[in-house]
């Protein structure tokens, strides 16, 4: 077979370059605002943006992606029993796609999801419910569709990406706290969440009256935009994924594992029809991505 996803567009190919821009323009946005609370003066702010740009270069050396996927994306390293059984099926996927020769990690994540988060250099992730619950055919099926996210660009353009993402990944995981501490304890999440809020307007605000440009505002409003934004990229980033393991034949395979996944708890979650699922969650529901694929199989 060969190393290229069949039948794909230019733009589908790369597709998960149009993620990476998103998360950096964000980045951005958020390095931009936050350099505005300690720069008085303009170029106090670019530096400050310039010197984060050159700092990607420290990410291409192999130990700190290491430590990223340990650190970043919570993974460790498969135990001798793990690698036993991920070898044979490994060998295997990276043999159809006709990638072999190239340097991919296997990491392990503990969760009770099918698949991984999407990984950025060589560092492919498949969690702790998939390797000890599925036979090999549904396990191969699941490590063509982790592979595939690595299949679009070269490596260490993908760990630049994530690399520049870090600071908007950071902002947002402190927004979803606040969710669940909204869900735990409404009324202190309300009190925090209106300080916050109010803010947040604040600034936005003053930016409007005092600021002669739009840029300042936009940055500011871009963050407030910036969950359902890149949710939406996340989603997409797994369909595209599922649609290059099916091109390779894993089509069939990948329908049986999302339909036996359906029926657990787990999967349960995610084909309830609730606007957290349907606007704010990086995963598709189960039963959408069932349809695409059964969609690529039969198609009319």
């Amino acid at each position: 077979m060969p190393s290229e996803t069949p039948g794909r567009t230019p733009l589908t190919r790369y597709a998960d370059l149009v993620p990476a821009l998103g998360w950096l323009l964000l980045s951005f946005a958020c390095i931009y605002w936050a350099c505005g609370f300690f720069f008085d003066l303009e170029a106090g702010t670019w530096i400050a943006v310039l010197v984060w740009l050159l700092s990607g270069g420290v990410v291409l050396l192999r130990p700190v992606e290491d430590f990223l996927a340990r650190i970043a994306f919570r993974l460790r390293r498969p135990t001798n029993v793990e690698e036993a059984r991920l070898g044979p099926i490994w060998n295997a996927v990276v043999a159809r796609f006709g990638v072999a020769d190239r340097p991919f990690a296997l990491w392990i994540q503990e969760a009770a999801d099918i698949t991984g988060p999407p990984t950025a250099g060589h560092t492919v992730a498949v969690t702790h419910w998939s390797l000890y619950t599925l036979p090999p055919s549904h396990l191969e099926a699941v490590l063509a569709h982790e592979l595939t996210h690595h299949l679009r660009g070269r490596a260490w353009l993908s760990l630049l990406g994530f690399w520049y993402s870090l600071p908007a990944r950071m902002i947002l995981a402190v927004l979803r706290l606040l969710g669940k501490l909204f869900r735990a304890v409404p009324a202190l999440g309300c009190l925090i969440g209106g300080i916050l809020l109010l803010m947040y307007l604040g600034v936005f605000i003053s930016m409007l009256i005092f600021h002669e440009s739009i840029v300042q505002p936009s940055l500011y409003l871009l963050i407030l935009l910036a969950i359902p934004l890149m949710a939406w990229l996340g989603r997409w980033t797994e369909r595209e994924a599922d649609r290059a393991a099916a091109e390779f034949g894993y089509g069939p395979k990948l329908i049986e594992v999302f339909y036996g996944w359906q029926a657990t708890e787990g999967g349960k979650g995610l084909t309830a029809n609730t606007i957290r699922n349907d606007l704010l969650s990086g995963q598709p529901r189960v039963s959408e991505r069932i349809r695409a694929l059964e969609k690529l199989q039969n198609p009319r």
